[in-house]
């Protein structure tokens, strides 16, 4: 079973495709360092040898590549490898683990974006992963400049954006949600500020998370 206390810190970045929360785990992560602390920088679906191999299974191919419930089992298996050879070594070692996307994801994307699925999604991590980060920084952004921006990128890795513009209205109203029925771990950052306001902004709201942990 995977152990829930340990002496690091876990926070996680959440936002529809194109908010900058990839920037900002990456400028956190730098920031932190700076100050001397230990950071270890992932991401979902992947964050370890296993787990990226399934994220080219589901982030690049055709939309209607996988259902719902295929993906569901494919992201919960990555996850969980992620935890046990990643994560959770890292936090028992003390250190910082930013991590660009986790459980809320799945949540999102999997368990509302073709029908409802989110109490299958919660009972898989219920049962396979047991562990909810300490801190989730929510970076809000307008769907349709998201979208924009995503697509802007031209990368391999669009197979969500091609479900258009629907979807990520929805992902966007599901995330802030999901704020709302966890409010002691979610913090949402205005996403439309330039880069350097929203960085600041995380690193207050995540320094304050550190000095409560120390």
């Amino acid at each position: 079973m995977i152990q829930t206390n340990n002496r690091g810190l876990f926070l996680t970045f959440e936002g529809i495709d194109g908010s900058g929360k990839s920037t900002q785990c990456r400028m956190l992560a730098d920031h932190l360092r700076a100050q001397g602390r230990e950071v270890v920088l992932t991401r979902e679906p992947g964050g370890s040898a296993g787990a990226e191999e399934i994220r080219r299974l589901v982030l690049e191919g055709d939309p209607a590549r996988w259902s719902a419930e295929t993906e569901i089992l494919l992201f919960t298996a990555a996850r969980r490898d992620h935890l046990e050879r990643t994560i959770q070594p890292a936090l028992e070692a003390g250190k910082v683990v930013v991590c660009d996307r986790f459980a809320d994801s799945t949540r999102m994307y999997q368990g509302l974006s073709r029908g409802d699925l989110r109490a299958t999604v919660d009972q898989l991590h219920r049962l396979m992963i047991q562990r909810e980060p300490d801190l989730t920084v929510l970076i809000d952004m307008d769907p349709e400049t998201g979208l924009s921006r995503a697509k802007g990128r031209q990368g391999r890795e669009e197979r969500f954006e091609d479900f258009g513009l629907q979807l990520q209205e929805k992902m966007r109203a599901g995330f802030l949600s999901l704020a709302e029925e966890f409010p002691e771990r979610f913090r949402v950052i205005d996403g439309a500020q330039d880069l350097a306001a929203v960085a600041a902004d995380v690193a207050a709201i995540v320094e304050a998370a550190l000095d409560a942990n120390a």
